[in-house]
């Protein structure tokens, strides 16, 4: 891996600046992956930055950290998706309000379009590089069933890009 070390004091602010850097856009892609909105994504990147500060934790290696970071993310989006006030909301449906990403305009659209636990596989897998066991430890999923979930998701992920190609019909 080809990140640099950090120390494991976390009263430094540029550790602490050091690992936003590192881990800012992993952390916030799946956060809004599984959130789908930016306003979501953006609450729980902060609360898994502000966790990572307030954390007494020493991360044995870089593996590690990122794995700390995925389960905080994955944790606080449950965590926000669940809560009382969330499942009391209804969504804006006025188009004047839709947010884009660079990257909606191609293949990370499509996955973010899947059913979340899907789409955070591919994510890790494909973008961030993981190896199973990765995920498996960073999100607490046998092995066996990252690779079913895997190839649900790659089978998905087909089906939906066939759909919406025009040049296949």
């Amino acid at each position: 891996m080809d990140v640099c070390q950090f120390p494991a004091n976390r009263g430094n602010s540029d550790d602490v600046s050091a690992v936003i850097s590192a881990y800012a856009d992993m952390v916030y892609r799946i956060a809004y992956m599984r959130t789908k909105t930016p306003h979501d994504a953006d609450d729980v990147f902060q609360n898994v930055f502000l966790a990572y500060m307030q954390s007494d934790r020493n991360f044995e290696t870089e593996e590690h950290r990122k794995a700390w970071l995925i389960k905080v993310t994955v944790n606080s989006c449950a965590k926000l998706l669940g809560s009382s006030w969330f499942k009391k909301t209804v969504p804006l449906e006025d188009d004047t309000l839709h947010y884009e990403l660079p990257e909606q305009y191609g293949l990370l659209e499509a996955i973010r379009k899947l059913p979340e636990k899907y789409g955070t596989l591919l994510y890790l897998f494909y973008y961030e590089q993981m190896q199973i066991s990765e995920i498996s430890k960073a999100l607490d999923i046998k092995e066996k069933t990252i690779r079913m979930q895997l190839t649900r998701a790659r089978r998905l992920l087909k089906d939906y890009l066939e759909w919406e190609d025009p040049a296949d019909e």
